[in-house]
């Protein structure tokens, strides 16, 4: 008897994480890389993504005992404005080299979503380095922030990190609003705050390095009002995001994912209040999983054909292959169909 199974991939900043299972069932089988998949003048780039899936999910399929992977899923970091290549190739790729017959290609605020909440509508504060909010009424998908630490992320890691640092930089210039005791801690992490312009200006990860200093600012919210006030106003940004996605009608659910929930009560409480006097209306519950359970819970919809969430190009699209006749060398080529003649949530 031949077992049917599924792909699930999270592409992010740090590599894949990849989980191969049967619908229905717990991932029996997961590997991660340590590679990003690169970006170029196309966007994201799926032969160097290829390249890295294909041996992890031919030995994760063995090892969890798969016979054919029918259903693939991808949520992929920058899908939304850097994914028009994924589009074209991908899921032609996954088809010709792994047989796969219907694929989901997602952006990973999407897959976090769905590790959230599911399919339920609601919204979702998706706070790490950066900050983005996603929200849906199953009939199309709003987004909120997200624009990178330079532009946006308001209220993410990076934003506490940085307004951390400049309350630090206040107090060694002698400037109201500053903190002798973010001052003591930036000094500890990361020298001479004089020296941070060349430590951080030419870096290429500044992002993650400020969001390092993030956890330092909460560890002083108990005793420092400047530490606890820059928490505070993170909590409004994000409340703000999620208030901006949010159904208005029916009862939503809200819920936080992401590394900076692991900051606690000193960031998790503001946000609370924050959430409930914005959003009276919503429930807050616990998020359910992580991105790569997102994309779990999206294959295990799409192969058993009640997938629910909303189809759109940029945020969730779905394909599937079709055989064609073999041409002269005896080979049968593979295409895709359009997402709305296969998506449920197009029909």
């Amino acid at each position: 008897m031949t077992v049917a199974g599924y792909l699930a991939v999270d592409s992010g900043g740090s590599g894949l994480r990849v989980a191969v299972g049967v619908p229905g069932r717990t991932p029996s089988a997961q590997r991660e890389t340590r590679e990003p998949v690169r970006t170029g003048a196309r966007g994201i780039d799926p032969a160097h993504l290829m390249s890295q899936l294909t041996p992890l999910a031919r030995e994760l399929a063995t090892e969890a005992g798969v016979d054919e992977l029918g259903t693939a899923v991808v949520g992929a970091a920058g899908f939304a404005t850097l994914g028009d290549a994924l589009r074209a190739e991908l899921p032609d790729a996954l088809a010709r080299v792994l047989g796969v017959r219907r694929v989901a290609l997602a952006a990973d605020a999407v897959t976090a979503y769905a590790g959230a909440l599911g399919s339920r509508p609601g919204a979702v504060l998706a706070a790490g380095t950066g900050l983005i909010a996603i929200g849906t009424d199953l009939t199309g998908w709003r987004r909120a922030d997200g624009w990178g630490h330079l532009l946006g992320d308001c209220g993410g890691g990076a934003w506490i990190g940085r307004a951390g640092l400049e309350a630090a930089l206040r107090a060694h210039d002698g400037r109201a609003g500053g903190s002798p005791a973010l001052l003591r801690c930036a000094e500890e992490q990361f020298g001479p705050v004089r020296q941070l312009p060349g430590l951080l200006y030419p870096r290429t990860d500044r992002a993650a390095v400020l969001a390092s200093f993030a956890p330092r600012v909460a560890d002083l919210s108990a005793d420092d009002p400047v530490a606890a006030d820059i928490l505070r106003v993170a909590a409004r940004h994000m409340a703000d995001s999620a208030a901006a996605v949010c159904p208005v009608d029916g009862a939503p659910e809200v819920a936080v994912t992401g590394g900076l929930s692991k900051m606690g009560d000193p960031l998790l409480v503001p946000l609370r209040e924050e959430l409930a006097r914005r959003l009276p209306h919503a429930r807050q519950v616990p998020s359910e999983g992580d991105p790569l359970y997102g994309a779990v819970r999206i294959a295990t919809e799409l192969a058993a054909g009640r997938l629910t969430l909303p189809g759109e190009p940029t945020m969730l699209h779905v394909t599937a292959a079709t055989r064609k006749r073999a041409d002269k060398s005896g080979r049968i080529p593979l295409t895709c169909t359009l997402p709305e003649q296969d998506h449920p949530g197009n029909q």
